[in-house]
């Protein structure tokens, strides 16, 4: 009787079923107050084993709406300037410091509220063991509130942004703007500008890894160098 061989997971199929076990629990979150004005809570999405990590601050009306992290207007905005700046949305993993819609009901429509610093920790728990299911090595913070919750509250995205920072969360931490915070620009010239920083910043982080992807690289090719010299030696 021929005997069943079991198929090993790929480190990809493996992060990415933690990832799916994590949002799961994190559907019945009551950590704090802010699941009762949601629609549902709004989990990270992207690559298992992403190279690089977005973290924003919270998901916005149609992030709520949809179940999706970045699609509304400031993720259209997100998507635009990856694109110019040469990073694929596909292969990156974007997420929030904080999992449900934080506002305030006026009439119809609800009103964007940053969240407090209660609700930030009470977050956390569910950030965290995305960071340490992907483990990526190199992680972005869009703006204040997701800069200031790993990077500590004294960071200023205003004066500290493009500063790549060693941290026991990843090798690299970095921090920029939130794409949403262009599209509150007072005109068009402060827009046009604010994007084309914005935009700058993506291409040095995406030139960073390329650096690092090289230097791993290297670091293979010369361990493997070693390997093949050792294997001719035995020879």
């Amino acid at each position: 009787m021929a005997r069943r061989v079991r198929e090993k997971k790929s480190p990809a199929s493996e992060a990415g079923a933690a990832l799916a076990k994590i949002a799961r629990n994190a559907m019945d979150c009551r950590d704090c107050d802010l699941w009762a004005h949601a629609t549902r809570t709004v989990f990270g999405e992207g690559e298992p084993n992403a190279r690089l990590m977005f973290i924003g601050e919270q998901p916005g009306d149609k992030e709520d709406l949809a179940g999706h992290p970045f699609v509304g207007p400031a993720g259209k905005l997100f998507d635009r300037a990856l694109a110019e700046a040469g990073i694929d949305r596909a292969q990156v993993y974007v997420t929030n410091a904080v999992k449900h819609f934080s506002n305030i009901q006026r009439g119809k429509v609800r009103i964007h509220k940053k969240p407090n610093a209660t609700e930030v920790a009470a977050c956390r728990r569910w950030l965290d063991q995305e960071i340490a299911t992907i483990r990526p090595p190199m992680i972005v913070c869009l703006g204040a509130t997701a800069a200031q919750a790993l990077l500590g509250a004294k960071f200023r995205v205003s004066k500290q942004r493009g500063e790549f920072i060693e941290s026991e969360l990843a090798p690299l931490v970095t921090a920029t703007m939130h794409p949403s915070s262009i599209l509150r620009a007072r005109d068009d010239e402060s827009r046009h500008l604010q994007m084309r920083q914005f935009v700058d910043d993506l291409k040095k982080i995406a030139a960073r890894m390329r650096r690092i992807d090289g230097e791993q690289f290297s670091q293979f090719r010369s361990q493997d160098l070693d390997h093949r010299r050792f294997a001719v030696s035995l020879q």
